[in-house]
């Protein structure tokens, strides 16, 4: 593995629960870029070839942030790498309610092994660029695509209206005709 990753990996692993790291109390100055991208499926690669230890993409996901300058960083307290990612950082891998009504909740497991209630704090949206496919906002500027299946899975929940219920929200997620205004 190449001396970067080692680097990374050692400073964010031991005693710690990294399982939601501070992200928001780390501000290392630029270490510069270091080739890790992620492909539009959520699949990770390092200088072109598959990261395939999940526990490195786990842990990696893990302490990815985007900025307001629209770049993803590998952030540590010590560190800040740019990597590249070509639509979404995570996928959206199964999807289930519990609950029913007002009561609801969507609740979503994603390719690094973490869930997360869709709510007022993690909304869903439509992505345009994959024909209206749902995305979930995450913390520290992440968002996870749906896959496929799940994608399917999640328009079984919907209701006649295109709009899926949770946490007392609603989402529409049908297509929106463009205001002709």
């Amino acid at each position: 593995m190449d001396a970067k990753l080692e680097d990374i990996e050692k400073q964010v692993t031991g005693k710690r629960n990294f399982d939601a790291p501070p992200l928001h109390l780390w501000h290392p100055g630029l270490s510069g870029d270091i080739d890790i991208q992620i492909n539009a499926d959520g699949e990770w690669y390092h200088e072109g070839d598959p990261i395939t230890r999940q526990s490195i993409v786990t842990l990696f996901s893990r302490i990815l942030r985007r900025e307001d300058d629209g770049e993803y960083y590998l952030v540590t307290p010590a560190e800040k790498w740019r990597i590249r990612v070509a639509l979404h950082p995570l996928i959206v891998v199964d999807a289930d309610v519990l609950g029913q009504g007002d009561d609801a909740v969507l609740k979503l497991s994603l390719n690094n092994g973490s869930t997360v209630d869709v709510g007022p704090e993690h909304p869903l949206s439509t992505e345009p660029r994959r024909e209206g496919v749902a995305v979930v906002s995450l913390p520290h500027g992440l968002t996870a695509m749906f896959s496929r299946a799940c994608w399917y899975r999640l328009a079984e929940l919907l209701d006649d209206d295109m709009v899926v219920h949770s946490k007392g929200h609603h989402y529409p997620l049908a297509a929106q005709p463009d205001d002709p205004t």
